[in-house]
This record gives structure tokens, sequence and C-alpha cells, in this order.
């Protein structure tokens, strides 16, 4: 099977997986908007949560896949299976020891970490000492978390995707079942969720060890620290760490500054960044988290042609997945906030103020899906400085605009920086590759993107009238506003398809011989 194919394929299971897991993520974020709202307390939950989850993109998902992935790819292809068991135990032992002394020093110092963090918190009585309180309890999910991530590059690697992706439905559940059952036993309700978010951490790591056993790498204890595969993860790390984080470093960075906005702000930052992620982990992280193996085995055999048809490949993939995405979430972010979260503590202005954030946030779902991409090519050839290098820039601009457009668009100004950050890390990565490995299909991914585009101006169209059938200003009413929003979506999916189809779409072509090869056509 081809490597195009083979992405294809792992991005469609990733993508299957993780639509599941969204799902229950939504359902996640229904229930607490609506036992919690967006104020005080929850305000006080995503800040702390903030912390360990920052630390879940950077070391974990982000830079020790980055990092691992390669290295591990490059002694299975050279060296065998047994040096690669060898190499993924002593990465798991020596993971384990670090993790474990990450997360005790950030319960000891969590004060210190959230002070610095959020500073507006400390002008509200009680909001500072409760975000404290949540982040100490749930500081132990980045120690779980890491090893899980482990475990999805060694499985990845190996070309399983589902396990991993399937995991974070753990997650969800263990909060949604905390949030309903455990609210009243805590003498702050929403205390519960930071305990759902601990639990739910343990079942995603449980989850992974017996397939991990079944296909020849079971998790035993090896001190070999010294190993020079280890030290070569370990030195890729270091830079690794910004520059896959740098977009969810300036995530992080827009919640410190919306604890100075007005109350509920961070709140409206957090929803909207997880309907925003919805698109991006079914779609975005699936293509990336496919395309790194096969580059990385590409990269160490050698093989610079096929690893550029599989970058060029993941690139065009990409555009076609995200860009109707974009249109999708930017005319409907008001609909989906009404259906999805409007009821109980959660009213139609926090709706207004939350799709006001997806608005902007939107506006850089192409660009973020893009660098996702492109960060990995640079760890598949080695080079960790580019990155670096880019990333820092990027987190410069959306700092200099975050604190610009905050005045005046408040909340949505945070958006809005994290989006024109995002392009500009995307732009540079772009110029820097193609300096690095030469031409990889600039014209054939261009050509791709315009299509797409192309396609989504009547899908946009469509979209914009069938959704005025509802009032979305009102609450309840869930039935017709789920049938006028999904009959929305269906319309719009399929118009988009018949013009991207009209225009002679590779990936279009694609999509379909996948669909009947799974129906059997």
């Amino acid at each position: 099977m081809s490597e195009k194919r083979n992405i294809a394929r792992a991005a469609g299971v990733l993508g299957s997986a993780t639509i599941l897991s969204r799902i229950m993520g939504m359902v996640r974020d229904m229930v607490v908007s609506r036992l919690f709202g967006a104020g005080f307390a929850t305000d006080a939950f995503f800040a702390a949560f903030q912390v360990p989850n920052m630390l879940r993109r950077f070391f974990a998902e982000g830079a020790l896949t980055s990092a691992f992935v390669p290295i591990f790819s490059g002694t299975l292809t050279t060296r065998g299976k047994d040096e690669a068991r060898q190499l993924a135990n002593a990465c798991f032992t020596l993971l384990t020891i670090v993790m474990a002394a990450v997360t005790l020093a950030g319960i000891l110092f969590s004060p210190w970490i959230v002070g610095l963090m959020f500073p507006g918190f400390r002008a509200v009585p009680g909001k500072f000492e409760l975000t404290v309180l949540l982040n100490r309890m749930m500081f132990p999910y980045i120690f779980f978390i890491s090893l899980v991530a482990l475990c999805m590059g060694i499985l990845n690697t190996l070309r399983h995707f589902f396990t991993p992706a399937i995991s974070t439905v753990f997650l969800n559940i263990a909060m949604i079942l905390a949030a309903l059952l455990l609210r009243n036993y805590f003498e702050v309700p929403i205390t519960a969720l930071a305990a759902g978010v601990l639990i739910g951490g343990i079942l995603q790591l449980v989850l992974q060890l017996p397939v991990l056993w079944r296909m020849g790498f079971p998790v035993r204890p090896r001190f070999a620290f010294n190993d020079p595969e280890v030290r070569r993860i370990a030195m890729l790390m270091v830079p690794a760490v910004f520059g896959v984080g740098v977009y969810y470093l300036n995530i992080t960075v827009g919640a410190i500054l919306a604890s100075l906005l007005p109350q509920g702000s961070v709140s409206y930052l957090y929803y909207a960044q997880r309907l925003f992620e919805f698109p991006q982990g079914i779609f975005t992280v699936s293509v990336a988290q496919a395309v790194l193996p096969s580059m990385s085995k590409q990269a160490a055999e050698g093989d610079m042609a096929g690893m550029k048809e599989s970058l060029a490949f993941g690139l065009r993939l990409t555009l076609f997945i995200t860009i109707p995405a974009m249109v999708g979430l930017m005319v409907c972010a008001t609909p989906i906030f009404s259906l999805i979260f409007m009821g109980g503590a959660f009213d139609y202005a926090k709706a207004v103020n939350s799709a006001q954030a997806l608005l902007y946030y939107s506006l850089g779902l192409s660009f973020v899906a893009m660098t996702r991409v492109l960060a990995p090519a640079f760890y598949s050839l080695k080079d960790t400085v580019t990155p670096v290098w880019t990333a820092l820039c990027a987190f410069l601009i959306n700092l200099g605009f975050s604190l610009a457009l905050m005045g005046p668009l408040k909340h949505g100004g945070l958006a809005l920086a994290t989006t024109i950050s995002a392009l500009g890390n995307m732009l540079l990565l772009l110029w820097f590759l193609r300096r690095k490995i030469g031409p990889f299909g600039g014209r054939g991914i261009v050509s791709s993107g315009l299509k797409s585009l192309a396609a989504s101006v009547p899908m946009a169209a469509a979209v914009w009238f069938l959704s005025g059938f509802a009032d979305w200003s009102l609450v309840g009413h869930k039935f017709i506003k789920g049938a006028v929003l999904g009959g929305t979506i269906v319309a719009g999916i399929a118009v988009y398809l018949l013009f991207v189809g009209l225009l002679g779409s590779e990936e279009a072509a694609e999509a379909i011989r996948m669909v009947r090869k799974k129906l059997r056509f």
C-alpha cells in the first residue's frame, strides 16, 4: 500500500475514533455549561485546568510525540523490534520519574503558578483560592497523560491509531459522571469536575497498556538512561517543547490576559476553543498523527522524494478538510452555541460572547492545521532549531496583537491575535522548509486550497440561508434548532462536495474511493 493510502487510511481511523471522543466532549461541555454557566466557578476551573492542560500539550502530545516518534521509528526500521522495545521501556521509565517530580513540584508551587498566570483573580474574593485548590487536584493529570502520549507514539508508529484516539472518551465520561453524581458531595460543587479529570487520566493510561502488551511491547522498567537514543530524544524534546507548543502557549497567554477582562472572559474563550478544537481534533490532529510516522520512516530510509510526496499530500488533505470547516464555524457560531450550550446558567448573551471568540478563532483553523503538519516535518529530519525560531516569532506576534486588540475587542481580540500568530508561524515554516528540502508540490497545494475555498463560497451561502429558519435567541426549542442546524450542516457538506468534485479535487476523489471501499461498492 502506498504511503498516500496509509496516511489517508490512518487519518480516517483516527478521525472516526476522535469523532466519538469529540461528541462526548461536547456532551461534557453542555453538562458543565448547564450546571455551572460562565462566571466565578467556571473561570476558576478552566484557569486551573489550563496549567496541566498546557503542560500536556507542550510536553506530552507536542514535544514528546514529535521527538520520540522519529527516533523510535528509525530504531524500529534499522535495528529491529527488540531494540525498539528496549528503547520504549527506557523512555517509559525515565518519563515516569521525571513527570512524578514535575507533578509534585506543581502541587507544591501551585499558589505561585496561579498567581503568576492569572493575576486578575486576586481582585475577586475567593477566586484565587478556589483556582489553587482545583489546580492542585488536577496537576497529577499531567503525569498520567504524559505516559499516555508515549504509549500513543509507540502505537502510532506500529500503525495502530484507534486506541490512543478513543482513550479521551474515558476522560469525558469521567468528567460528566463526576459533575452529575459527585457535585453535591463537595462544598464547592465544581470541585467534582477536578476529581473527574484525575479519574479520567488514570483510565486513559490503563486503556493503553493491554494493547501495547498484545503488540509485543509490554511495559517493563529499564533504567538505561545513558542509552544514546534516549539522550537524542531528550535533546530533541527541549526545543520541540516550544516549537510544537507555541499555539497552545498563545492560548494560555490569551487566558492569562482574559483574567484581566470582565468576569466570564476566560470561560468564553474556553468554550469557543473547545468548539474550535472539534474539527481540529477530528481532522487536523488525525492527519498530523497519520503523516508523522510515514515521514519519519521515509526520512530514516533516505527516501526524500517519498517524504515530500507524503508531506504535500498531508497538506492538501488538511486544506480540503479545514477550509470548509473554517467557513462553517464562522457562519454557524451563534447557532451552535445556542443549540448546544444555551439554557440553565448559560443565557443568550453568553452564547453571543462565546460565538464572537469562535468567529475569530475559526479564521485561523487552516493556519493551525498546516502548522501541525509542517512542524513534524522538521522533526522527522532531526531539525529542532528552525521550528523554535518560527515559534518564537509567532509568540511575539501573538503577544503584541493581544495587547493591542484586547482593549477594543475584549476577549474577541485575544482570539484574533491567536489567529494572526498562527498565520505568521505557518508562513515562516513553509518558507524555511522549502529552503531546506526544495520544492514539495507548492503549486498543487495552492491549487487544492483554492478549489476548496471556491467550493466553500456556495456552501457558506447555503448554510447562511438555511440557518435563518430558526430563532437562535430563544431558550429551548431544541428539536427545531437541532433539525435546522443538522439539516444545514448536511446540506452544506453536500454543496461543498458537489462543487469541489466539479472542480476536480484529487482529495475528494480519494475520499470517495475510501468510502466506497468501506461500503464495498
